[in-house]
């Protein structure tokens, strides 16, 4: 089978609505079955050793951690406390919103865990309290990219895991950009509320406050121990994620009291049909990855990039180009697993860090998760807020904006970006 039939195969299969990580499976299955030397067992030996890897192991921890804390209400927590230091400017439950997803992406590593914890409570809140329903959606969807920027990320470990960049400096990079695009978003929801006269909130009394940080306390503290022990080296980020789901078990379960025994059957479910999507996906794309190296895949992207392309910035130009459109049809897992192996030896040759071009990736992919068709992110806020996907999508380019003018700092000026990572570790990038 040629390489065009192999292309013509993905983009059918694409197109009449078969999942992505079955996608790459049969198109894997197909190209190596077609070659005579090499033998049908190559494909699921293959997708075994795609995912012997300790560090994945992060990945369902990650998500059995936002689980717990999501079914033990502790986003309520933090919206409550959230509430408490922004809700007193204009539009001030929209930038508890952008808040707590800053402080949420923290914990969980997932942007899809944050929008539909936080989402639920948000939205209906939102739209009850008079923003109109393209604001209540579009804020939501657009912060929750910001789960896979500020560390932990879940697309990170598997980024690390593909290129043995080190974990600590990818989550190191990430808070910076996190912190600049949710900034960046409160800004454009401060000049809508004005604009609209978005109600805001009385300042929270001092004794309120600390109240609420008391209580809070112990949701805040899970990314100050999770980011703190990864960068300083005293554990992995699989001990880190499997010290997160202990940690949000235990505050859950006897802090805060609601996370009762009989819900732990269902979390386990969930978290093991979320993880096994993307490690399904990280399978196949291994397999896949076998049929790339017969067809010389890696080697001519190279030699066309070395021979056309001299100037990093024009090779991250079209690695931005090319993911936001890959991000508008493919989850970031998928994507990096196929593309990432080919674009880094490149990246490499040009003298481009692959700590930025690992941030670059996760940074442009997060903007997928609220662009259509594929847009997670934005179905699901727009499926709690009922609201069609075309006014939620023109509710998110303001802060799709922003994401963008943040990605551009990362791209070509990141010395700037970087200049705090580079204070804490001389050997960032």
């Amino acid at each position: 089978m040629s390489g065009i039939a192999l292309v013509g195969a993905f983009l059918l299969l694409i197109l009449i609505g078969v999942p992505i990580a079955f996608v790459i499976a049969i198109v894997a299955f197909l190209g190596i079955l077609a070659i005579p030397y090499i033998p049908e067992i190559t494909v699921p030996m293959k997708m075994f050793n795609g995912l012997n890897s300790f560090v994945l192991l992060a990945v369902p921890l990650f998500i059995l951690a936002a689980n717990l804390m999501n079914h033990g209400k502790i986003s309520q927590k933090l919206i409550e406390f959230s509430i408490a230091i922004v809700g007193h400017i204009r539009g001030g439950l929209a930038h508890s919103n952008i808040l707590v997803s800053m402080i949420f992406a923290g914990v969980s590593g997932s942007s899809t865990a944050d929008t539909a914890g936080v989402g639920k409570i948000l939205i209906p809140n939102m739209i009850e309290n008079g923003y109109d329903k393209e604001t209540a959606v579009g804020v939501t969807a657009a912060s929750s990219t910001i789960g896979v920027i500020i560390p932990p990320s879940i697309p990170m470990i598997v980024y690390a895991g593909l290129t043995n960049a080190p974990i600590s400096s990818l989550f190191l990079g990430g808070i910076v950009p996190g912190v600049l695009i949710g900034l960046g978003m409160m800004t454009v929801v401060y000049i809508r509320a004005l604009k609209r006269g978005y109600p805001k909130y009385e300042k929270a009394s001092r004794e309120k406050f600390f109240k609420l940080l008391y209580e809070s306390f112990p949701a805040l503290l899970t990314p100050v121990i999770i980011i703190g022990g990864i960068i300083t080296g005293w554990y992995t980020p699989t001990e880190a994620a499997a010290f997160a789901s202990l940690y949000a078990f235990f505050i859950s379960m006897f802090f805060y009291k609601t996370l009762k025994v009989k819900d732990i059957p269902m979390i386990l479910v969930e978290t093991l049909t979320l993880s096994s999507l993307s490690l399904f996906a990280l399978a196949s794309a291994s397999a896949l990855g076998e049929l790339l190296g017969y067809y010389r895949v890696a080697t001519l992207a190279e030699q066309f990039f070395t021979t056309y392309i001299t100037e990093g910035w024009i090779f991250m130009s079209i690695v931005i180009a090319f993911f936001l459109f890959v991000g508008t049809f493919m989850d970031a897992i998928p994507a990096m697993i196929l593309f990432v192996p080919v674009l880094l030896p490149v990246a490499l040759t040009l003298g481009i860090s692959p700590v930025v071009l690992g941030l670059v990736t996760v940074i442009t992919l997060a903007i997928g998760l609220v662009t259509p068709p594929y847009g997670l992110c934005l179905l699901i806020a727009s499926t709690i807020g009922k609201l069609s996907i075309e006014r939620s999508f023109s509710a998110v380019i303001p802060y799709i904006a922003v994401v963008l003018v943040v990605l551009m700092l990362v791209a070509f000026f990141p010395d700037v970006v970087f200049f705090i990572p580079k204070l804490m570790n001389p050997q960032f990038l």
